[in-house]
């Protein structure tokens, strides 16, 4: 017999098995398909997980080479990648395998295999070994991610040509080393690849790199960027990438038009993801798709056929493994008939490069096009104890209030443990807060939380230190 579900979702990523798991707590009989043979998507498997396990290792190895400035001598300090990529496999695995234990725990269906739309109420899922599995379904949740976009023409190859996936698997430290496009994800792997020998370039199209993200911000990024030896190229557009006995040459034209060739052993193009939608029949039973391939969806999820959703990548909104888990939560309580949501205005995003950059709200960029009037509150980390005793000071808070009412607008952070600080600020932005809240609110010695406090006091100009 076909086996019965109230509820399927297909795609095992931080959105689809967040889902997957409060829909089983909320007494929904689930399943959750996944294609990758491992649970934890992109962002376990060949994101998050493992890029932050090498921007961490890599760190260590950098400051392992400087700490006889600081008094500590070690003798010398030596790479052995191949250990480095053990101890990131190893992270991955228990990862997933915890992931897998959670679905368990809660009761979920898990199947392995490739999942596709037989009908509105039926899904066929295929297995490594070809075998085929119909269920039957009440409803289904689309949460498939997204896959890496290459340049028109141009093919990842993985061991020349490389995607964010190919660039967290390489078997020896690249000479020299291209990145194409100037975002979060190619920062982080170029940082990596750096700190441990590499001579990185970076070409970006346009004139500023982390498009999106408040201009200051960004300029003193690249500043920072720049001074731990990575090369910018901005304004040159990549006409084509050959390759080559020694990698590959990568062909490209600046705003002056001068054309100018970069020679490398390896070429990371990131420049985007797309909707991992290919493979659904979402077409066979009608799902709308957008022009760019993503899934429309109404406010609270749901496709234009009553019981097939879509969250994560897949749909509208930054491609973010935060977003979409928040997205598979409020789904899943939307099918069960009570209020879930999710505030689009408080989704942080941090690129973890050192120092890291954290950003929360609107940018000064987007306040002006909407003509809604602010204040700046800014703090430099230089004046602050906790990062100067450490020589760890780089960067600064900025926070965006309202003029008139004071209510927290956006906030923006270059510096250390920014990922960690933009919490703070988005509790305050949830609760609808005031930079006054923030600067009112007693905050520990000597702490790097301390520079949001005092860039919430230099909102109203009353910065203590500064």
């Amino acid at each position: 017999m076909t086996e019965e579900f109230q509820a399927v979702v297909i795609g095992g990523g931080p959105g689809g098995y967040v889902c997957a798991i409060r829909l089983a707590q909320l007494g929904f009989k689930t399943a959750c398909i996944e294609s990758r043979g491992s649970l934890g998507g992109t962002c376990l498997n060949v994101g998050c997980i493992p890029s932050k396990s090498l921007l961490n290792l890599s760190e260590e190895f950098h400051k392992a080479q400087n700490l006889s400035n600081k008094g500590i001598e070690i003798g010398e300090v030596k790479l052995n990648l191949t250990k480095m990529m053990k101890n990131k496999d190893k992270a991955v695995t228990i990862l997933t395998k915890g992931v897998e234990f959670l679905l368990k725990k809660n009761k979920v269906t898990y199947f392995k295999g490739i999942g596709s739309f037989k009908s509105e109420n039926e899904i066929l899922i295929k297995d490594e070994n070809k075998k085929e599995i119909l269920i039957k379904t009440e409803n289904t949740i689309i949460a498939t991610g997204s896959v890496p976009v290459s340049l028109p023409g141009i093919e990842f190859d993985e061991k020349v040509i490389l995607s964010s996936t190919g660039a967290l698997k390489l078997e020896q430290v690249p000479k020299k080393m291209v990145v194409v496009g100037g975002g979060y994800i190619g920062l982080e792997m170029g940082s990596v690849w750096s700190r441990l020998g590499s001579e990185v370039h970076v070409i970006e199209f346009l004139d500023h790199i982390t498009p999106g993200m408040d201009k200051e911000i960004s300029n003193e990024f690249m500043k920072i960027l720049k001074k731990q030896g990575i090369n910018f190229h901005m304004e040159h557009k990549v006409e084509k990438i050959k390759n080559n006995n020694k990698g590959a040459i990568v062909s490209t034209l600046d705003k002056k038009g001068i054309k100018k060739d970069f020679d490398c052993n390896v070429v990371l193009i990131s420049v985007g993801r797309k909707p991992n939608t290919d493979g659904l029949n979402l077409k066979k039973i009608g799902v709308n798709l957008d022009k760019k391939g993503k899934v429309k969806t109404d406010k609270n999820f749901k496709t234009n056929l009553d019981n097939i959703y879509a969250i994560g990548d897949v749909i509208n909104g930054p491609m973010l493994a935060h977003k979409a888990e928040d997205e598979g939560i409020a789904v899943a309580e939307n099918i069960a008939g009570q209020s879930g949501h999710v505030n689009y205005d408080t989704i942080p995003g941090v690129v973890y490069t050192t120092p890291e950059v954290a950003s929360i709200g609107k940018t000064e960029e987007q306040l002006k096009e909407l003509q809604i009037k602010y204040k700046i509150g800014k703090f430099s980390f230089m004046a602050n104890s906790r990062a100067k005793a450490i020589d760890d000071a780089e960067g600064f808070v900025k926070i965006l209030a309202d003029e008139k009412t004071d209510k927290v607008l956006g906030a923006h952070l270059i510096g250390p443990h920014a990922g960690e600080l933009i919490a703070e600020i988005g509790i305050a932005m949830e609760f609808g807060a005031s930079s006054e809240d923030i600067a009112r609110t007693c905050h520990a010695h000597p702490t790097f939380s301390e520079a949001v406090k005092e860039a919430a006091l230099s909102v109203d100009k009353r910065a203590i230190h500064s």
